[in-house]
């Protein structure tokens, strides 16, 4: 007869099993298994095109022009006319005969990305806003384009439900698509979970992680920019664009408490957050600090902890503490303490190659990957989290799944006039709908 504790964790890693965390450790293989080849065995050329010409953006396309021999970057699109010349002028200079973005396959505009998605690319590279996200990658599936698209996948749960429905088609179609959590494709990081994962630590009692900083970039108005312009160039200060920083940013450490959790999801989440360094006007309506506690329904606390502020420390961890030891990443430091101690002291990689590598390499030898309900999952991690922190109140799983509440407009346009959600208070934004 098992002890208690030899029950608890076989039913723990029962559970990661069945759900699909047991193949984690792996990047390349996550979700893989369709039945239908892709491009399997073909020589075929593959196009690529680029959605959202940023920096992130550049770097995606750069990565996903390198991750195969014969990979060309074939059209490119933006609502800036002077982000695509200048993402378009660096690509060439880096990656030479790979580009091949005739002029009448640069698309400017809020309908640029259905231009890119018809000019008779393979693959896109979604890196707009991620307000933005499910539009484009619903857009791409339905088209039948493989897909990278980055992190979040959504700024509020209407867009989640979307990219969840997005992704089922995807599978439907043999379609590939991998999201910009990076982290997933990081070898210390994979050895450490998957350590984790495999019981390493034993059961998992707590779970924290903290990701504290300094501001970021700002772009002065200018005179000729209008109010729709000045948001768009400043998205990441307006929730409606960014899903506030806590999504767009932190949402990476929330990623991976659910990746050591064995994607299992906290059933509540408790909260608060403000701005103390984002007093001005120019930072739009996100905070500027979160502070969050999750239930999870299994006796497992959760605590987060972000900030945005000049001048304090900075801490980059995710720390887990079980019955048989305690696990850690902080920094370059990947590390287990306990009855199992060990530390990583293997391998580095690019991550953010790693995730095209994979996409790629899928694409060629048919081996389907499809993250899309994972990456959806861990956005509504954070998306609950920051209802949970405006509203000052406890908020579950399944309540931020079901609303209806969605932050941005219905369509966009150069002379829509959108003020967005005011800056939330604590107690008495209202955030369920």
């Amino acid at each position: 007869m098992k002890t208690g504790k030899e029950q608890n964790s076989t039913n723990r890693r029962t559970f990661i099993k069945t759900t699909g965390a047991a193949t984690i450790f792996s990047a390349a293989t996550l979700n893989m298994g369709f039945a239908n080849p892709l491009f399997s065995g073909s020589k075929e050329q593959l196009k690529v095109g680029l959605i959202g010409c940023g920096g992130r953006g550049t770097g995606a396309a750069s990565q996903a022009i390198s991750a195969d021999s014969d990979t060309v970057l074939y059209a490119m699109g933006d609502i800036f006319e002077d982000r695509l010349n200048s993402s378009l002028d660096i690509l060439k200079k880096t990656h030479a005969g790979k580009v091949q973005v005739d002029k009448d396959r640069q698309f400017l505009g809020f309908d640029a990305y259905q231009k890119v998605i018809d000019s008779g690319v393979d693959v896109v590279v979604l890196a707009c806003p991620p307000g933005f996200r499910p539009q484009h990658l619903s857009a791409a599936v339905d088209a039948g384009k493989h897909v990278f698209y980055e992190k979040p996948v959504a700024v509020d749960a209407p867009g989640v439900r979307k990219v969840i429905e997005a992704a089922k088609k995807a599978k439907e179609k043999n379609l590939s698509m991998v999201s910009g959590y990076c982290f997933r494709y990081d070898m210390p990081k994979q050895a450490l979970y998957g350590k984790v994962l495999d019981g390493a630590i034993g059961d998992i009692k707590a779970i924290s992680t903290t990701r504290n900083g300094g501001e970021l970039w700002y772009k002065e108005r200018q005179p000729d920019w209008n109010d729709m312009e000045y948001h768009m160039r400043n998205w990441y200060y307006y929730n409606w664009l960014s899903g506030d920083f806590l999504v767009e940013m932190f949402v990476h450490s929330l990623d991976m408490m659910a990746w050591a959790m064995g994607e299992k999801m906290p059933v509540s989440a408790t909260g608060t957050g403000g701005r103390q360094w984002r007093t001005d006007e120019k930072y739009g309506n996100i905070y500027d600090h979160f502070a969050l506690e999750y239930d999870y329904d299994n006796g497992v606390r959760g605590y987060a902890f972000t900030r945005q502020q000049n001048g304090g420390s900075s801490k980059n961890a995710v720390e887990i503490m079980g019955t048989e030891g305690n696990a850690l990443f902080e920094g370059s430091r990947h590390e287990i303490t306990g009855e199992n101690p060990w530390r990583y002291r293997g391998e580095e990689n690019d991550m953010y190659q790693a995730e095209h590598d994979a996409l790629f390499d899928s694409i060629r030898n048919g081996k389907g990957i499809n993250d899309g309900d994972r990456a959806a999952r861990s956005t509504l991690f954070g998306v609950m989290s920051r209802m949970a922190a405006y509203s000052g109140q406890t908020v579950t799983w399944d309540e931020a799944m079901k609303s209806t509440k969605a932050l941005g407009p219905d369509d966009y346009n150069w002379d829509l006039e959108y003020k967005g959600p005011d800056i939330a208070i604590p107690g008495v934004t209202k955030v369920l709908g």
